[in-house]
């Protein structure tokens, strides 16, 4: 982890700047006077009386006590020097660890620790009470911590604030007690680095956690506090992200359209200097992304802290900020509690390719309508290869529908999950038809007789295994279902996987078997009797299914890189443009181009322009059957 964050430095930290390295706290040791062999003291040495020579050594909140080799200051009621005797003493406010008085819905844990700091602070001024070591309080604010956050009650915007506020005043009660010079503790639910140094200090201070790091000037967090000491703490709290939706909450500061969500761990900076509101110079946070996501039209990411007054997050005091994939830093002219919110904008499409997918769809729409009308009522041209296309008309044709009119709905998530999975599911079924037909032809070529295949294993190819598919990936991750820019597969977890190791075996059979079909073609066109006619109509059958494996094919190699975060908008017309093919291309092939279905076109056709021309007479010839006729029998009507 100290590589890690060395590593990040380098990057982020002008070459001239020198890191501090702290070094050990020690107190100052009484003066004791030595004379003689063997360093015996002598008793009747004159001590010296630093009381009397600096009367204000203590300074004004304190009584100072001569004793011989040294002396001690006595705090006054309210005041502590925090167990370093001879060091001034600071005003002790033991009332802000008082729960509140409307703290109805304070938790039990949050009370419990309230009052544990509360008798902590109030010892240090009592030298009869029970004291407690910097290290014991940090080790029982960490457990009070973990069973707080352990219970999930940190449910609205005053219960965090009331938490976050008790973290840096304890934080504050605790630091000035260690006696180590870099102190850590970690956690289930928080992870805290302490460090200490004597004053007058310099350099740079440099705290870091898995999940976050902090670089300030020791000027910075030294500020006008205790003279004798400083010290900086970070807290991270590791799953205080889970306890409740208002850690997405942005201020009302920043009005727009964007839905935002916690990227990193909230980590709360506690220091010495009490005037943290303006800092001479800027500290630099730097967090560790929880989602890998770089920065594009549709997401930015923000450095913010926790505004107690609005209870949500706001950028006041952030002077600048950086971005790449895995890391935000965050340059701040205060100290509180920080994290980075990544906020996801819907990225507008273009109107001409909005058109494109308008127009494709609805034309690959009407061309799979009619294959399905033609290979279902088309009597000249039933078999088994025209069930098959039957079945990978259907299933593009609800695929194909679905895309059109949910792909976008990221609204709804329930919604977006249905949608998702329809399109697995009729997808995935058009890849078992189109792998079915390559089965089909090999069939025809290799085997003389029993080339039918039956209707149950097609079934079972064509819409069960996509449907055990989608059953296991359901099961195995439900979230996957559903992305924050389109209804498809999820990138997590490799969940895509579960489309497309299943496309990619399907065409890998497909390819496998074309080539044995055309092998097997061009070996019995050279044997000394063919049969022409058939041979010709298989080879004409396979040239249609390589075509067609090619155009479905390639439709998902450029889906592949579409749905990817960074998928571009070249990406975004070469998928449509292939996907409105799909349907053209099948009635294209499988209809216009074969002579049964043309012959059953022109019969239809002909039949309706009969029928209509049959419609236009029947009028004329009823007005001329009812006539009425004349006495000598005629119609009245002029001979021609």
């Amino acid at each position: 982890m100290q590589l890690k964050w060395a590593l990040l430095l380098g990057l982020f930290l002008p070459s001239c700047c020198a890191v501090l390295v702290p070094s050990h706290y020690s107190t100052i040791e009484p003066e004791i006077h030595h004379s003689g062999f063997g360093g015996i003291l002598d008793p009747d040495a004159e001590f010296e009386d630093e009381c009397l020579d600096e009367p204000d050594i203590c300074g004004t909140n304190a009584d100072c006590l001569n004793h011989p080799g040294g002396y001690s200051c006595k705090c006054h009621q309210g005041y502590s020097n925090y167990g370093n005797n001879q060091s001034e003493c600071i005003e002790m406010d033991c009332d802000q660890f008082k729960p509140k008085t409307d703290a109805e819905n304070t938790p039990e844990k949050l009370k419990h620790l309230l009052s544990l700091l509360k008798s902590s602070c109030e010892s240090l001024n009592d030298p009869h009470g029970q004291h407690f070591t910097g290290d014991e309080l940090l080790e029982n604010l960490s457990n009070s911590t973990d069973k707080l956050l352990s219970e999930g009650k940190i449910a609205d915007g005053e219960t965090l604030s009331d938490f976050l506020d008790v973290m840096e005043n304890s934080m504050r009660l605790i630091g000035p007690q260690l006696k180590r010079t870099v102190t850590r503790k970690e956690t289930h639910f928080a992870e805290v680095a302490v460090t200490r140094e004597k004053t007058p200090p310099s350099g740079r201070v440099i705290l870091s956690t898995n999940s976050a790091l902090f670089n300030a000037s020791w000027e910075a967090v030294a500020g006008n506090s205790h003279p004798d000491f400083v010290f900086a703490a970070l807290v991270s709290y590791k799953e205080l992200n889970s306890s409740s939706d208002l850690l997405h909450k942005m201020s009302r500061e920043r009005s727009d359209n964007g839905t935002y969500q916690l990227n990193s761990k909230v980590a709360t900076i506690v220091v010495s200097n009490a005037e943290t509101k303006q800092l001479s110079e800027p500290m630099m946070l730097v967090f560790t992304h929880v989602e890998e996501r770089a920065e594009s039209e549709g997401v930015a990411y923000s450095c913010v802290y926790w505004n107690v007054a609005e209870g949500a997050w706001s950028k006041r005091g952030c002077e600048s900020q950086w971005s790449n994939r895995t890391h935000t830093m965050c340059y701040w002219s205060h100290f509180s509690s920080f994290a980075v919110l990544m906020a996801l904008y819907p990225v507008q499409e273009s109107f001409e390719l909005v058109l494109i997918t308008r127009v494709g769809l609805a034309l690959s729409l009407v061309c799979l309508f009619l294959c399905i009308l033609t290979f279902k009522f088309c009597r000249s041209i039933r078999g088994t290869r025209t069930s098959i296309h039957l079945h990978l008309s259907i299933s593009l044709f609800i695929a194909v529908l679905v895309f059109l009119c949910g792909i976008s709905s990221t609204h709804d998530q329930v919604g977006c999950a249905i949608v998702a999975g329809l399109l697995h599911f009729f997808f995935l079924s058009a890849f078992g038809w189109m792998l079915l037909e390559g089965v089909q032809l090999y069939r025809m070529v290799v085997l003389v007789f029993h080339t039918k295949l039956k209707h149950l294993h097609m079934y079972l190819v064509g819409y069960g295994f996509p449907l055990v598919i989608v059953i296991i990936s359901a099961i195995a991750f439900p979230k996957g279902y559903g992305t924050q820019r389109h209804c498809w597969l999820s990138l997590d977890h490799y969940f895509i996987l579960s489309f497309f190791v299943p496309v990619c075996i399907a065409v890998i059979y497909n390819t496998f078997f074309f080539i044995i079909t055309v092998w097997k073609l061009a070996t019995k066109f050279s044997s000394l009797n063919p049969d022409l006619s058939s041979l010709k109509q298989i080879r004409s059958f396979t040239v249609t299914a390589v075509a067609q494996l090619c155009i479905l094919g390639g439709t998902w190699i450029f889906g592949f890189f579409l749905f990817q975060e960074k998928g571009t908008e070249v990406m975004m017309y070469l998928f449509i443009i292939f996907n409105s093919l799909q349907g053209v291309f099948i009635f294209i092939m499988h209809c216009l181009l074969s002579k049964p279905v043309r012959m059953e076109y022109y019969n239809l056709f002909a039949q309706m322009c009969k029928n209509k021309a049959e419609h236009r007479t029947s009028p004329s010839q009823t007005s001329s059957s009812q006539k009425p006729l004349r006495s000598d029998g005629s119609t009245g009507e002029t001979p021609m």
